[in-house]
C-alpha cells in the first residue's frame, strides 16, 4: 500500500534502535549507549513495526542501537521477518563478537542472502586502533559470506577533517556531532564559535528526511532526541500524516534560522560559544525538556538511564 497521497512526508527507510545497550560506552555516542542502557524491541513489537512500515512504502530496515547483536535471537528474527516481507536490510554493528574470522562466520552465516548492508562502527572511540581486529574479521567474514560490508569511522576531535554527510549514516570517516554524550563529554575540549553562527541544521533534512530511527519505546526520531509520534500508540501513517515540520514546537524554529532561532524563540539562556549546531540545539532541547516531555524524548536520549 502507497503512502495517503495528504501525508507531508514520506519515508524509504526506517532504522530501527533495537536496544538502546551497548558493550561500549562510547563518547561520542549521541544515544548515550552504555551497558547500563535499558529498552529493547520484543518479537511482537518487530512485527508490528514492519506491518506499519510496509504499510507507507517503507524499502529499507536497518537493526542498530546500541549493539543489535546483544539480542541476537531477536535480531536475527527481525532480519528474517523484513527480508520475507520484501524490505532490503541494513545491520549497524561494532562487531565486538568478530573475535577471529572463524568466529565473525558462524555469527553472520545465519544472515547470508538477507542482508544487504553491514555497517560496522570502528575507530579509536570503540577500540585501540582506528581498523580493529574484530571489525577486519567481520569484513572478511562478510566477503565470504557475501554480505556487502563497510566501516563506520568517526574521527577524534582534534583530527576532524570530513563533512557530516546529510540524512545518511557517514561510510566513511566523519565527524563528531556534539550531541547526546558529546555534547557532556567531548564538547568542552572542542573549539568552539559564536553562537549566533549557528543558524541551520547541517546534518538532518527536518522537513524531508528519507529516513526516521525508532527506538525501543516506540518513539519516531526526526533526529535524535526529536520525536514526531509513537508507534505503539498510533499508526506511522497517522503519524506521518500528522507531521507538519513547520508547526513543529521545535523542528519549526529549527527550519527557521537553526538552533540559534530555537533559542530566540523560546527566550532560552545560552553561552557565547558552542562546539557546534549540535552542541546548541542540544543544550536548547536540555532547557526545553519539562516543556515538551513528549516532543524531547525519551529520558535515554538525554543521558538519564533507566533501571
Amino acid at each position: 500500500m502507497v503512502i495517503p497521497a495528504e501525508a507531508k512526508i514520506k519515508i524509504n527507510g526506517l532504522h530501527i534502535l533495537l536496544t538502546y545497550q551497548c558493550t561500549f560506552e562510547c563518547d561520542h555516542c549521541f544515544v548515550w549507549g552504555s551497558p547500563w542502557q535499558s529498552g529493547v524491541l520484543t518479537l511482537a513489537e518487530i512485527r508490528h513495526i514492519l506491518n506499519e512500515a510496509k504499510a507507507v512504502g517503507v524499502e529499507w530496515i536497518y537493526f542498530e542501537g546500541g549493539e543489535p547483536f546483544l539480542y541476537y535471537p531477536n535480531l536475527l528474527e527481525g532480519v528474517r521477518l523484513s527480508a520475507g516481507q520484501g524490505f532490503q536490510v541494513g545491520i549497524v554493528t561494532n562487531s565486538y563478537w568478530a573475535i577471529s574470522e572463524e568466529d565473525a562466520r558462524l555469527w553472520l552465516q545465519p544472515f547470508a542472502g538477507l542482508v544487504q548492508d553491514l555497517s560496522v562502527s570502528s575507530d579509536l572511540f570503540h577500540y585501540s586502533e582506528i581498523i580493529s581486529q574484530q571489525a577486519k574479521n567481520a569484513s572478511q567474514a562478510a566477503e565470504q559470506l557475501g554480505l556487502p560490508t563497510g566501516v563506520i569511522t568517526i574521527a577524534q576531535p582534534e583530527t576532524e577533517k570530513a563533512a557530516g554527510v546529510v540524512g545518511q549514516i557517514p561510510t566513511g570517516e566523519g565527524q563528531v556531532m556534539y550531541r547526546g554524550r558529546a555534547a557532556e563529554v567531548l564538547a568542552k575540549n572542542a573549539p568552539h564559535h559564536s553562537w549566533d553562527t549557528y543558524t541551520t541544521c547541517p546534518y538532518e533534512d527536518l522537513r524531508d528526511p528519507g529516513r526516521l530511527h525508532l527506538d525501543p519505546l516506540g518513539y519516531l526520531h526526526i533526529c535524535q532526541g526529536i520525536v514526531i509520534g509513537n508507534i505503539f500508540q498510533e499508526p506511522l501513517a497517522a503519524i506521518l500524516e500528522r507531521y507538519d515540520p513547520d508547526a513543529h514546537p521545535i523542528t519549526g524554529p529549527l527550519l527557521l534560522g537553526g538552533p540559534v532561532e530555537l533559542v530566540h524563540h523560546y527566550a532560552l539562556p545560552h553561552q557565547e560559544a558552542y562546539a557546534d549546531a549540535c552542541h546548541l540545539c542540544y543544550s536548547s532541547r536540555l532547557a526545553l525538556r519539562q516543556r515538551f516531555p513528549d516532543i524531547l524524548a525519551p529520558d535515554q536520549v538525554y543521558g538519564i538511564m533507566k533501571g
